[in-house]
């Protein structure tokens, strides 16, 4: 009953557009501070990797993560020093526009997610939970936005191709 209310009803369509405004605010500014204040990700995950997340034992709770970072993120910061910024700006377009909603949302639960492995706690929980909602909202987190004509323009195109396929017959 709550996720048919979430997902069709015209009043949780504005609530949603209120929280989608809010993150995508967030997510905009994170993005637009690190490209204009000179953002440079190799002193935190150098920290990250130094000092992981660990369990009350004391033994490193993600040690796959951390291994991700020093053989990937770390080699390669230049890329994640392009990717974070440009990221978070286009996560917060989406969603302050309502547009490919569901796609940005997505995309900005993986960096929330990649930000708490780390160990960053900071608000991240509230913008997962947020996320979450926004994500079992579907369509209806961007009706009030330009997801309205994009999503029915994708639907229509998706149809007209599926219907222009010729069905293989060589079996």
């Amino acid at each position: 009953m709550f996720n048919k209310f979430l997902r069709e009803n015209k009043v949780s369509a504005a609530i949603l557009l209120v929280i989608r405004l809010y993150l995508g605010y967030a997510w905009f500014t994170a993005g637009f501070h690190k490209l204009t204040g000179g953002f440079d990700a190799a002193g935190f995950l150098k920290g990250v990797t130094a000092n992981p997340v660990k369990g009350p034992d004391g033994a490193v709770v993600y040690g796959w993560y951390v291994d991700f970072l020093k053989g990937v993120a770390l080699p390669n910061v230049d890329l994640f020093n392009f990717i974070v910024p440009w990221g978070e700006m286009l996560v917060g377009l989406g969603l302050m526009l309502g547009c490919l909603t569901t796609a940005a949302m997505f995309f900005g639960l993986v960096m929330n997610f990649a930000f708490f492995l780390a160990g960053t706690v900071s608000h991240n929980p509230t913008d997962i939970f947020l996320g979450f909602i926004i994500l079992a909202a579907g369509y209806n987190a961007g009706r009030f936005g330009l997801d309205y004509w994009v999503v029915p323009f994708f639907r229509k195109m998706t149809k007209k191709h599926a219907v222009t396929e010729k069905p293989n017959t060589t079996a």
